[in-house]
């Protein structure tokens, strides 16, 4: 079984900084792309940033020039650096994985998220 585990959100203020961690775990062979979305009250979910197939990064616009993407190859996991936050980043972040597992299964999993809170 392949699954996604997030952490490291929290209650920041308005400012502050958080650095998000996304696990892979299970028999994974390669992670094709990952990325990290935010689900805020009210909104559909949209993505803040993620990695492309050939390595690239993609960043929304809101995140530009803020947050940061990263990730450890070895350890099958992917941060999120989020800097200056506001209170319009509030939300449920999550990740999601394209993942391939021995034997050519393919899995694109969803971590169950964490909370980030940014207070004015």
């Amino acid at each position: 079984q392949v699954q996604l585990v997030e952490s490291g959100g929290g209650l920041v203020q308005a400012g502050g900084s958080l650095r998000l961690s996304c696990a892979a775990s299970g028999s994974i062979f390669r992670i094709n792309a990952m990325g990290w979305y935010r689900q805020a009250p009210g909104k559909q979910r949209e993505l803040v940033a993620r990695f492309s197939s050939d390595g690239s990064t993609v960043y929304a616009d809101s995140a530009k020039g803020r947050f940061t993407i990263s990730r450890d190859y070895a350890k099958n996991t992917m941060y999120l650096q989020m800097n200056s936050l506001k209170p319009e980043d509030t939300g449920i972040y999550l990740c999601n994985g394209r993942l391939q597992g021995y034997g050519g299964s393919y899995y694109s999993p969803w971590g169950q998220g964490t909370q980030v809170t940014v207070s004015s």
